[in-house]
């Protein structure tokens, strides 16, 4: 089962920007380019965190490394 986290980027909590919800699971998520994928070289792609929202499944993407992540119970 995914893990319940809040996510953080400095002082600032992050919420979801649809329902205001704090409350996220993350992933990783390849940013895939049609250079790439033509030339057969999506695995060097860049990666993105992928926060979904546990309440309503938005996707936020983030690539700043410095997103930290706390685990929560719900």
């Amino acid at each position: 089962m995914a893990k319940a986290v809040h996510a953080w980027l400095g002082e600032t909590r992050i919420t979801c920007q649809v329902c205001r919800g704090d409350v996220f699971r993350e992933r990783g998520v390849k940013l895939n380019s049609t250079g790439m994928e033509f030339m057969k070289l999506a695995w060097a792609d860049e990666t993105a965190s992928g926060l979904i929202c546990w309440h309503c499944g938005y996707v936020h993407l983030f690539v700043n490394r410095h997103i930290e992540l706390r685990r929560v119970k719900v």
